[in-house]
């Protein structure tokens, strides 16, 4: 079912399930009304620069600090991002989808940190890893613009033993044309709380390199703390990186069972 969210930004971020989130017809106006700009946003875009030597994000490759909460999202942080967001929909992925999912993750296995593959998966091998998810009943998203697949992101136990069933962990990736325009931080306030409608009670967020800042920011604005960090846990580009975990509780979190 197509959600319309013409002059309400808020709608944007509402999808369930099988619904997707259309901005081709939001007010620009109106998403510019809900902007709102800080001295510690955190600059877009500077996980493409990992051939530079300088950090990447295993989870989320579109960098957007500030202060945040899912009752009031910021969704753009000018008035000019808000005609960037013309023409997005935010929908469960389809199997037809594999090919161009590959090849977005494929360019953050030979170019970034944040994921420690060397070796991209083929196309066989993402199918497998999508209906890993889907199977579950958790969230398998792709975000596209003007019609093309231009990132997506899951949610997957974060252990498979039984006891793990109702904590997830995140991944996000965007090609690297999409960066700047605020897809990530979009895909990943869907994948929340599309999370929390399917049950889960806590989110982790696996983030490769501690340096990497805008990953952390993002992941702080929606909510996240800190909750340790693995010292040299992989090594790639010839450095070690460490993994920085973050935190943050869905729906009732640990303060009722689970339903």
């Amino acid at each position: 079912m197509l959600d319309s969210v013409e002059g309400d930004p808020q709608r944007l971020l509402a999808a369930r399930r099988d619904r997707v989130v259309e901005a081709d017809a939001l007010d620009e106006a109106a998403v510019a009304a809900q902007a709102r700009v800080g001295d510690d946003d955190v600059e877009e875009g500077a996980l493409l620069r990992t051939a530079a030597g300088q950090p990447d994000d295993d989870h989320v490759d579109v960098l957007e600090g500030g202060k945040s909460s899912r009752e009031k999202p910021r969704i753009i942080n000018s008035a000019a991002r808000a005609s960037a967001m013309r023409h997005v929909l935010i929908r469960p992925s389809t199997p037809d989808d594999v090919a161009a999912i590959a090849a977005v993750y494929a360019w953050h296995v030979r170019h970034g940190t944040g994921t420690f593959e060397i070796d991209a998966p083929d196309d066989a091998e993402m199918a497998r890893r999508r209906e890993d998810v889907v199977v579950k009943g958790l969230p398998f998203l792709v975000l596209e613009n003007d019609g093309a697949v231009r990132g997506y992101a899951y949610a997957n136990h974060f252990r498979p033993r039984p006891a793990y069933r109702f904590c997830v962990e995140d991944s996000l990736y965007l090609e690297p044309a999409a960066s700047g325009r605020g897809f990530g931080r979009l895909l990943l306030t869907e994948l929340v709380a599309r999370c929390e409608t399917a049950g889960a009670r806590q989110m982790l967020a696996v983030i490769g390199d501690s340096a990497n800042a805008g990953s952390i920011g993002v992941h702080r604005a929606l909510g996240f703390t800190p909750v340790g960090t693995i010292a040299a846990a992989g090594w790639k580009f010839d450095r070690w990186l460490d993994v920085v975990v973050m935190q943050r509780a869905l729906g009732a979190g640990a303060s009722a069972r689970p339903g």
